[in-house]
């Protein structure tokens, strides 16, 4: 079937939804999400949204501890510009009826988290990113113009130079003119045309093993740019959050920055802090440099996971300031309040991503990137805690003041059809087996070899297995009828090789990305972005 929208949004977390609130004073939105409304990595987020809010604290302090987090490589500009235009961004928030956390006196309560000078976190205890997503979601069922498909999933971007069957010239601009989507429940492949398409998908985290992110977090709006000819960048810098859940039975559960921000200690089996060992900031130290000394400690101990603990402060404070993973770990048998909780980095947040401008735009015309799946350069070589809600809601918000100002030609913009999507002579798949076992094949590979710490040999080794498992893929995607684990299996056997090859051409250690072959940081950065491009 063809269906046809003004804005067409892949994905329903905060960006996507702030932008589409906006978005639909001007025209008719469809938001298409993978699975449910809420199965997003912002309905995870536990920690807040960081915002220069008190009187005591300065856009300059936020921008130099940004800049200082981003180890060198932020654009200095989009930095300047995001943390000034956060204040209205959860001004909006607060009216849209987000319950921040407010004090005795009424005033937002910020909380402080690692690498930030001074607190200014806003939350709502341990469940930020849950409220923020249940306020927008229920702003956005209200509106008329705009829809939601649920159990809906990309596949690949509409290009106007397909359409026409025109090639387009290197120094010409493509143009994005919609998508063709999967509709899991039926099998059936629909065509979306559109004036402008925003992807706002998520990360990658579930290209490596062991990772916080939701299981839709595939990478797919960064694969299918990247097969659309956008540029991407910066794909090296894969954050490891330093504090995931060690336990057998958990799966993807986060233990807030905000723990350690609260005064959450960091000490191995024996009881002992190490963290000074490795950074004068101690365990307010920025999450590259947790996670990097974490994985020393495991490494020369051998032991399975280190321990974060809070159990010196009040029972009630504890409850209170983090009730959810209070209760999520009493269902383990982990009492907070008595006891240290056994944590390992796990992969987090996606720093790179499709390559946009100030705008949001990305190197296609009519594209648009929010959120993690684009790159911006606010977060440079790593991202500060918190400030991913901050980018989503300032980047809606710019998106939507350039959808605007070109809203004038863009209604009367005429899209042209696209062809139905063809099966050709594909069949179903009868043994899933075959994408289960490459999917974990792909995952072993880069949590192995492409992890927190890596080599050139290893990254080498990887590139050469990936490579069979790319080809069989490609058949796969040839020879049967796609179902959403297919089209996410093509996905991340993409970003993996990207993910590679962009810590190849990267020869130095800064942020998230070291390398033993190349220890230091060069004084001058080689490069701000490691721009990929389909050719």
């Amino acid at each position: 079937m063809q269906f046809e929208t003004d804005f067409l949004i892949i994905g329903s977390g905060i960006a996507g939804l702030s932008f589409a609130l906006k978005a639909a004073t001007l025209g008719r939105v469809t938001m298409v999400t993978k699975k449910g409304q809420v199965d997003s990595s912002t309905n995870r987020a536990q920690g807040g949204i960081a915002c220069v809010l008190a009187k005591t604290d300065t856009f300059a302090d936020h921008i130099h501890d940004t800049l200082i987090s981003g180890a060198g490589i932020c654009d200095t500009e989009v930095v300047r510009m995001v943390v000034e235009n956060g204040p209205e961004r959860v001004r909006e928030l607060l009216e849209l009826g987000v319950p921040f956390e407010r004090d005795d006196v009424g005033q937002l309560d910020l909380g402080r988290e690692g690498g930030h000078s001074t607190r200014r976190i806003a939350h709502a205890y341990d469940l930020t990113g849950h409220e923020i997503e249940c306020s927008l979601l229920e702003a956005a069922n209200r509106n008329p113009n705009i829809t939601i498909l649920e159990n809906h999933i990309a596949v690949d971007l509409l290009l106007a130079s397909k359409l026409s069957g025109t090639a387009i010239s290197s120094d010409n601009q493509d143009s994005c003119c919609g998508a063709y989507v999967l509709e899991s429940r039926t099998g059936e492949i629909h065509s979306f045309s559109a004036k402008v398409t925003i992807l706002c998908s998520g990360g990658t985290g579930k290209v490596y093993l062991y990772t916080t992110n939701p299981d839709i977090a595939t990478g797919d709006g960064i694969a299918m740019a990247y097969r659309a000819g956008a540029k991407i960048a910066n794909l090296e810098f894969v954050q490891f959050h330093p504090t995931c859940l060690y336990h057998p039975k958990a799966k993807n559960f986060l233990i807030s920055e905000a723990v350690r921000g609260e005064g959450g200690r960091l000490i191995d089996k024996g009881g002992q802090p190490f963290m000074k060992k490795y950074d004068p900031r101690g365990d307010l130290a920025t999450r590259d440099m947790v996670a990097r000394s974490i994985d020393t400690e495991l490494k020369n101990s051998g032991d399975d996971s280190v321990f974060i603990d809070i159990s010196h402060k009040p029972a009630d404070f504890i409850k209170k300031r983090f009730p959810h993973i209070h209760k999520t770990c009493l269902t383990y048998g982990i009492d907070i309040t008595q006891e240290p909780i056994p944590v390992v980095p796990a992969a987090h947040y996606m720093c790179g991503g499709i390559l946009t401008d100030m705008k949001g735009r990305s190197t296609i015309e009519s594209l648009y990137a929010l959120g993690e799946t684009a790159c911006t350069g606010l977060h440079g070589g790593n991202r500060l805690a918190s400030n991913s809600l901050l980018e989503a809601v300032v980047y809606a918000e710019q998106a939507f003041q350039q959808c605007k100002r070109d809203w004038p030609q863009l209604a009367s913009k005429k899209v042209q059809a696209p062809s139905a999507w063809s099966t050709r002579k594909a069949e179903k798949i009868e043994e899933c087996v075959l994408i289960t076992h490459t999917w974990d094949q792909i995952r072993r590979l880069m949590w192995d070899y492409v992890g927190i710490v890596r080599s050139t040999q290893r990254l080498k080794m990887v590139q050469e297995s990936l490579a069979p498992i790319q080809q069989h893929v490609r058949q796969y995607y040839q020879d049967y009828l796609l179902t959403p684990d297919l089209v996410e299996l093509r996905n991340i056997a993409l970003l993996a090789d990207l993910i590679v090859k962009s810590a190849l051409a990267r020869h130095e250690s800064r942020g998230l990305h070291y390398i033993i072959d190349y220890p230091e940081q060069v004084s001058d950065p080689l490069q701000k972005f490691t721009i990929l491009q389909k050719q």
